[in-house]
Formats: structure tokens, C-alpha cells, sequence
């Protein structure tokens, strides 16, 4: 008359300490940065079309970008905007003539090993015509 109860018991019991191993087994991976897809994700520069970014780098002192101007006419840069919880963002009043790059230093303070994985947002006025442009894009690269 017990020996259903005890084979019930016996069945939860076994199912019960195995579902307890694979929680030990998933928290100790995700413990020691295993499950952590971040670390493993390619670092990138990736503006709107128009306006591209020949290189960049994150350091402790703020980021730097190469941009080249593909949008068929010259424009002016006025800001650019690493949209982070660090703020990283300066203003500029700098010509980019059609079909040249250059080098754009943003100021701000980074920890070192950190991981910036932010969205880039670059104004600018058109030469001779629109202002208040903006071109978006995502920067994804570890703090050097």
C-alpha cells in the first residue's frame, strides 16, 4: 500500500537532485564569465550611411575616431556623441571635405577593461546648405 508513495518519493527525489546539478552547473558558468556574450562580441564603429568610420580606440582619457566623409558633398562637424552612461560627448566646428577622413578625439574618463557598447550620434551642417544633421550608429569596443 506505501510502495506507490515510496516510488513517487524516489521519482521526484531523482529528478529533483538533477535539476539541482544543472543549476550549480549553469551558475558556476555564468559565475566565471562563460555565459557573458559581451566578451565575445566584435568590436565595431558602424555610422548611418554617408559617414564612415575608418578607425577608432577607447582609452582611459576619452575616444578617438577617424571619420571619412562619403556623402557626396563637404559638411561641417559640430558634435559628436557616444551616447554611454560615461557621457562621452564634445563639440567641434570642424570642415570635412567629400572623400577625405579625420581624426576625432572625444574627452572623457573610461575604466580601463571596460566594455563601451553605445550608440554614436554625429551632427553636422551641410557647406552651403541644411544644418542639424544627424547621422546614427552603434560603437562597440573594449577600453584599451
Amino acid at each position: 500500500m506505501n510502495k506507490k508513495g515510496q516510488a513517487a518519493m524516489e521519482f521526484i527525489m531523482t529528478y529533483g537532485w538533477a535539476i539541482l546539478v544543472v543549476l550549480v552547473a549553469i551558475a558556476a558558468l555564468a559565475y566565471f564569465g562563460v555565459l557573458s556574450p559581451g566578451k565575445y562580441l566584435p568590436e565595431k564603429c558602424v555610422p548611418a550611411a554617408g559617414i564612415g568610420c575608418s578607425s577608432f580606440k577607447a582609452t582611459t582619457t576619452g575616444v578617438d575616431l577617424i571619420l571619412q566623409n562619403a556623402l557626396g558633398k563637404d559638411i561641417v562637424i559640430t558634435d559628436i556623441n557616444v551616447d554611454d552612461e560615461t557621457g562621452c560627448s564634445d563639440t567641434y566646428n570642424a570642415t570635412l571635405v567629400n572623400g577625405e577622413d579625420a581624426t576625432y578625439s572625444i574627452t572623457c574618463t573610461l575604466t580601463s577593461g571596460s566594455k563601451i557598447n553605445s550608440d554614436l550620434t554625429i551632427t553636422y551642417d551641410e557647406v552651403n546648405g541644411l544644418s542639424g544633421l544627424q547621422n546614427s550608429g552603434t560603437l562597440s569596443t573594449k577600453v584599451q
